[in-house]
């Protein structure tokens, strides 16, 4: 086995490592897309995918249209314009477009909320979202197709599929909307794409920040150099727009408990932001987090930090609530999730250190 297929193995989960769709300027995936060919009779662009997609129904195309997710030659359609020859179709997405047959597990899903159209998920820490290179069995989503008692194929021919339409990293712990059918799909899709969704995280960071409050601003992308990293480009050079907002929860002089609000959803978002500003999370081993940042040289605290790591053997990162509009009845709705036994262990072992400490 070679050191670069393990590495792809390791980081499987990343959402865009191995893409299978393209990123348009808009940040929309291109899913699919229609050159129409000379001879093709001019017709109306619903009924021409209707015709051409062949495992997509007309609703499904009509919700599509409805959330100008079907573009012509790069413009937002309505059902009634009229492709010719020459004209590119095309159907994007505000997250990428997987090719993988998906096969149901019978894994446990911690369930939190699920009526017709959604699925509230807490996956635990170490489970990967979505199968990809080195993950084909095991992920949340085999385990969601066992939920729902069906299996698709490469080309998402099943329609009942349940769809994630946002994701979190394989060792971060919390909470996961799943769309149960295409109205609650696309509806979730666009939430997340205007940055409606309400996203909060708990996270221990190295360090004591300086503000109880703050926001952190700075293009994210791939790091040039290290093709498993992202970066921040802080003179927005590369990448892409990226906002976390955070709040001090506790401060245990070495270590900081914060409470983070996405404002935007770009991979490894807050763990790169928090490290672009020199507080990286516990226990990070991709983000510099994995050794001791902050404290004391002596023997008894690099044991301290040792039995931490052991405790929390991954980065400090729970997705904790998730707020959005039902796609059905318009209600906004929130849901709130406990820590997990290892991030809640760690913050007390810190609690109880930061108590000693004290004169």
């Amino acid at each position: 086995m070679t050191e670069d297929f393990m590495m792809q193995q390791d980081f499987a989960e990343e959402e865009d490592l191995f893409p299978a769709s393209v990123d348009t300027d808009d940040g929309m995936f291109e899913h699919f897309r229609f050159d129409i060919a000379a001879g093709q009779e001019p017709m109306r662009v619903d009924k021409y995918l209707a015709t051409h997609m062949e495992y997509t129904s007309r609703h499904r195309i009509q919700l599509a249209i409805k959330s100008e997710y079907i573009k012509v030659n790069g413009k937002t359609a309505k059902a009634n314009c009229i492709v010719r020859p020459g004209d590119v179709v095309t159907f994007v997405m505000p997250y990428q477009r997987r090719g993988l047959e998906i096969l149901p597990e019978d894994i446990p899903l911690d369930i939190v909320y699920e009526d017709d159209d959604v699925l509230v998920i807490n996956k635990p820490a170490g489970m990967v979202v979505h199968p990809g290179h080195g993950h084909f069995r095991g992920t949340l989503v085999n385990a969601i197709a066992h939920h729902l008692g069906i299996s698709q194929g490469p080309e998402g021919e099943d329609e009942r599929m349940g769809v994630l339409v946002h994701r979190i990293d394989k060792d971060t712990s919390g909470l996961l909307v799943v769309a149960k059918n295409d109205e609650a799909q696309l509806n979730l899709a666009r939430q997340f794409f205007v940055h409606s969704i309400d996203r909060r995280y708990v996270a221990v960071v190295w360090g004591n920040l300086k503000e109880d409050e703050g926001t952190i601003v700075g293009n994210i992308g791939r790091d040039p150099n290290d093709r498993m990293r992202f970066k921040v480009f802080p003179d927005g050079s590369a990448g892409k727009h990226a906002v976390t907002h955070y709040k001090v929860l506790e401060r245990f002089g070495f270590v900081t408990v914060v409470e983070c609000r996405l404002e935007t959803g770009r991979t490894h978002q807050i763990r790169v932001h928090f490290n672009y500003i020199g507080h990286p999370l516990f226990n990070d081993g991709r983000y510099d987090g994995s050794e001791i940042r902050k404290g004391t040289i002596y023997a008894k605290y690099r044991q301290f930090i040792e039995n931490c790591f052991r405790i929390m053997p991954r980065q400090a990162l729970h997705a904790k609530l998730l707020g959005f509009v039902h796609p059905r009845t318009g209600k906004h709705i929130v849901f709130d999730s406990d820590l997990p036994e290892d991030m809640s262990a760690l913050i007390a072992k810190w609690r109880a250190y930061a108590a000693d400490m004290k004169p």
